[in-house]
């Protein structure tokens, strides 16, 4: 994201936007994975069991909804940053596309735009 930017060049911030430039700086090809020593696992960690698999799911949709519920009375400016953030997820210049990246960047616009079915509903 350049410094450009007509979304960060409104925020009021430079703090913020340094921040955020610097969180952005990290992203890579694997969605965001910060280059860092291998971290050694015990080799014992067993399987998650089917019921595990389950649960995980569910609170992944629960947060999915809670998220959309926070973006649906979210103020302009966070939500011009999320979609800021949704469009630099992509391979760099030289890099193969990463299947699993450029479906994270698309469930986030996803999740943006079904918070807008919100914004304007007044829901009990």
């Amino acid at each position: 994201m350049s410094q450009g930017s007509p979304i960060l060049a409104a925020h009021p911030d430079a703090a913020a936007i340094a921040r955020h430039e610097s969180a952005l700086s990290r992203w890579d090809n694997e969605g965001g994975a910060i280059a860092r020593p291998a971290i050694r696992l015990p080799a014992d960690i067993p399987e998650l069991t089917n019921a595990e698999l389950v649960h995980l799911r569910i609170r992944v949709i629960a947060l999915e909804n809670l998220l959309i519920a926070m973006l649906a009375c979210a103020p302009d400016g966070q939500l011009g940053l999320a979609r800021a953030m949704a469009a630099h997820i992509a391979p760099r210049p030289g890099s193969t596309h990463h299947p699993l990246t450029e479906h994270a960047a698309q469930r986030m616009r996803d999740l943006l735009v079904r918070a807008r079915h919100y914004t304007d509903t007044d829901i009990p």
